[in-house]
């Protein structure tokens, strides 16, 4: 009889003791755990190896796409699911993630669904659904990218449509908005600013409008009612941002 393929889940964390739990818990069976934190100051540790998972402790913080990388080289499974702290899998979601690594005909990566919400609301249209995401692959077909931010997996071999989703607590309130668009943004900026993009005071503003334009006309969100003006705020503060700590950096280059 052929053994079922070993699984590893990867997650990388700092200070998210109100997710961590929901989120381990759901792949409880998987055979290792990896958790690498950038210095967390809440229980966020301490949750993590209640569920046996190996933490390993940074003192920098490297980006995203880095960081993660750093988790997926500790990784000792054939296949690996990477979450991030505030995703996690339903029940419903166990026993066809099982059977798809253990299929013989298995291709190299899986990119799943995934259900966002904002502030507790499942969010429908706005751009955030459809969403799928690649976080399922075999140990040594793939690789992160090396963005600071909005980081992807990149894949050598086929990549096929997973039949189950994640679940994923996007923005939980406005704190937790307003602190994402800060370290969001600045992250964005600066990796535009490094590969050689520049920008103009007014290209802030062309660009905040156009993602609410974007995100609650034509992308449909309307449709979710005040959590998509919600949503479309949001993501037009974001590019505003973004594009103003542009201009910042291209101002003073």
């Amino acid at each position: 009889m052929t053994a079922t393929p070993k699984l590893s889940l990867i997650v990388i964390t700092k200070n998210e003791e109100a997710a961590i739990a929901r989120c381990l818990g759901s792949v409880s069976f998987a055979d290792e755990i990896i958790v690498v934190d950038s210095g967390s100051t809440d229980a966020t540790v301490d949750i993590a190896r209640s569920f046996g998972a190996e933490v390993i402790v940074t003192t920098d913080w490297p980006g995203f796409g880095p960081q993660k990388a750093r988790a997926l080289e500790r990784a000792r499974g054939e296949w690996v699911l990477s979450l991030d702290a505030d995703e996690w899998l339903d029940a419903e979601a166990v026993t066809p993630l099982k059977a798809a690594v253990a299929a013989a005909d298995a291709p190299a990566a899986y990119r799943m669904s995934r259900r966002s919400r904002f502030c507790g609301s499942v969010i429908r249209h706005s751009g955030w659904s459809p969403d799928y995401v690649t976080r399922l692959f075999r140990r040594g077909q793939a690789r992160f990218s090396d963005d600071l931010v909005h980081e992807r997996v990149i894949v050598d071999g086929e990549v096929r449509t997973a039949s189950f989703r994640i679940e994923h607590d996007s923005i939980t309130s406005r704190a937790d908005a307003e602190d994402k668009i800060v370290r969001y943004s600045t992250a964005a900026a600066q990796q535009m600013f490094s590969r050689g993009r520049r920008a103009g005071a007014m290209q802030a503003l062309l660009h905040g409008s156009a993602a609410f334009i974007k995100t609650f006309v034509l992308r449909a969100g309307f449709l979710d009612g005040a959590a998509g003006w919600h949503v479309a705020d949001y993501n037009c503060r974001y590019a505003y941002e973004k594009w103003r700590r542009l201009a910042e950096l291209s101002r003073h280059a």
